[in-house]
């Protein structure tokens, strides 16, 4: 027997409109944390145990991975949502780790007492305690953290997609391209490689100049350093910001003989040419540069979607110590969107993540909020294939260091730290709200 339903049926308009009122029909949490990366994830974990299950929810799309599994002649293909530990992309780039190294099944670190929703943020309705999801469905909250992250701006750079699927053009910032890094390194003979800073704020500002000196270091053991001409155009006025670790890097180019521009910003790339074009931010000048190899870092920006919490730079504007928005006193921030005056580091994430925990569980309880961030981030520094110099600075710049010596030399156990032990804590700890760094 087959039944048919015209569109008039009453049978079909009931269907619909059950199936209607679940896709929008709105769900509330105490707290709602969107954006599930790093500082996401650390900061739901922390929650779940202190407020318990069905309090607590986590809004992070669907992120599928596909992988292969085979059984002998039998080959299927399943999806894997991942998460991704980024700063070991530097490793990836560089040879050294396999990028598989630096993923894990997401649902490894959602905790069993928060509630997953695999969607993605379509508005912020701070007035009306609520998030606006892709689906049109409705999250509301009595407490907001937004944790969401920035995103690559690559058409910023006219020609820089197309370019990234050339012979000798690549970037370790994407999943998809820091593979090709390793084999444009390994396949490099001779001529210019050029190294990108841009004019944007992005993750980990010392990872453009890690790989240039992991490249470096690779040229001399291959014989091929006398026929490289490395180049560093960058967009800052100075090597790196925090001045004790500038005056270590700077000694360090000069050592190996990098040239160095600063104020010279990428703006376009044409592979046909084999040319790069930078604009020389002080004169406005347009200069070409030919590469044989270019290692770009994407110009980046934050989501759009943070407007009505942002500030003028589209950062969510919140208290650099509280890290309490500006405007909402139950919505809190960290991490890579916000528009804390720091390096967005992993190690950033883990001292923001403490002071947040902290400060929005008083502030949940009606105490005092005592916790301030002093803007510590960590960056390490990798300098060749067996040292590193590990830069921990505040929010003036100033050294902030965890070990008894002197961290701006270039160190052997600052490199295996980084490689072996760090990944370790992320993977570990940091994910699961048992570290909170060291501020």
């Amino acid at each position: 027997m087959v039944i048919t339903l015209s569109k008039s049926s009453p049978l079909l308009r009931k269907a619909y409109c059950a199936f209607h009122f679940a896709r929008n029909v709105s769900q509330s949490y105490k707290l709602v944390v969107a954006g599930g990366g790093t500082a996401g994830l650390s900061v739901s974990n922390c929650f779940s145990r202190i407020l318990g299950k069905g309090n607590v929810a986590l809004i992070e799309p669907k992120n599928v991975n596909f992988r292969y599994f085979s059984i002998i002649m039998f080959q299927t293909r399943f999806a894997l949502q991942v998460h991704y530990y980024q700063p070991l992309w530097t490793f990836v780039g560089g040879g050294i780790k396999d990028v598989k190294e630096s993923e894990r099944p997401i649902r490894n670190f959602i905790p069993p007492h928060c509630e997953w929703i695999q969607n993605s943020v379509k508005e912020f309705l701070p007035d009306e305690n609520a998030v606006k999801l892709s689906d049109n469905s409705t999250i509301n909250y009595e407490y907001l953290v937004v944790a969401i992250g920035i995103e690559m701006d690559l058409d910023r750079i006219k020609g820089l997609k197309e370019a990234l699927n050339t012979e000798g053009v690549c970037s370790n910032y994407m999943v998809d391209t820091v593979t090709k890094t390793w084999k444009c390194i390994q396949n490099f003979k001779e001529g210019n490689a050029i190294f990108t800073f841009p004019n944007t704020p992005i993750k980990c500002a010392g990872a453009p100049q890690k790989i240039m000196y992991l490249a470096d270091d690779y040229f001399r053991k291959t014989n091929k350093r006398d026929k490289a001409n490395i180049i560093y155009n960058s967009s800052l006025g100075v090597i790196f910001g925090a001045p004790k670790y500038a005056q270590s890097l700077n000694e360090i180019v000069k050592k190996r003989n990098i040239t160095v521009n600063y104020k010279h910003n990428l703006i376009e790339i044409k592979p046909q040419t084999k040319e790069a074009i930078f604009e020389k931010l002080e004169t406005g000048e347009k200069v070409p540069f030919k590469y044989d190899m270019i290692h770009v870092t994407p110009p980046q920006k934050p989501p759009a979607v943070l407007k009505p919490l942002a500030d003028s730079a589209g950062f969510v504007n919140v208290d650099k110590e509280t890290l309490q928005h500006t405007k909402y006193s139950n919505i809190f921030s960290l991490g890579d969107c916000s528009n804390l005056p720091t390096s967005k580091t992993a190690a950033a994430v883990a001292a923001e993540s403490g002071v947040l925990v902290e400060n929005l569980n008083a502030f949940m309880n009606k105490s005092p909020m005592k916790r301030k961030y002093t803007g510590y981030t960590s960056c390490p520094l990798i300098t060749s294939y067996n040292t590193c110099i590990l830069a921990e600075f505040d929010y003036n710049l100033q050294p902030l260091e965890t070990f008894p010596i002197d961290q701006g030399k270039e160190r052997t156990s600052m490199y295996y730290m980084t490689k072996d032990a760090i990944p370790f804590i992320y993977w570990n700890l940091l994910t699961r709200c048992l570290y909170y760094g060291v501020d």
